[in-house]
């Protein structure tokens, strides 16, 4: 009598760990892009944050030196920051607007700032020191 042995055929496909194992892997993965992705925009945000507290610091001193007004001093007239600086053919064409989600305080004084002193603040970070839209130095500005 003979005996034949066969190799036992395994079925193509994936057995179902093999196949849970691929989507927890694809789903760290995604996990992991998302994370990275939200860090990146809070970068982004907190520069361009910044860069707006910049511009607008940069368009009073223009103001201050075109009108020769020394920092310190108050605007003539009792005009408001906004007053002079926003709007068409002025220093700035529209007031700036933080994108992330912050509100900007301080643009109401009349008062032109001294040499190190920031034109207004955004409030993003104050509950959070680790994060937040303030300068590091400003003793150029």
């Amino acid at each position: 009598m003979k005996t034949s042995h066969r190799p036992a055929r395994r079925q193509a496909g994936m057995t179902l760990l093999e196949l849970t194992v691929v989507i927890l892997v694809l789903l760290s993965l995604i996990s992991i892009l998302f994370i990275g992705a939200r860090a990146w925009k809070k970068g982004s945000d907190r520069a361009g944050c910044i860069l707006n507290v910049r511009n607008c610091q940069q368009a009073i001193r223009s103001y201050s030196n075109l009108n020769q007004i020394n920092p310190g001093s108050t605007i003539p007239g009792g005009a408001s920051r906004v007053d002079v600086l926003v709007g068409p053919g002025k220093f700035m064409e529209n007031m700036p607007k933080c994108p992330g989600g912050g509100t900007y305080g301080g643009q109401e004084l009349t008062t032109i700032p001294n040499q190190g002193t920031l034109l207004m603040a955004c409030n993003v970070g104050e509950p959070n020191p680790g994060y937040n839209h303030f300068p590091e130095h400003t003793n150029d500005w």
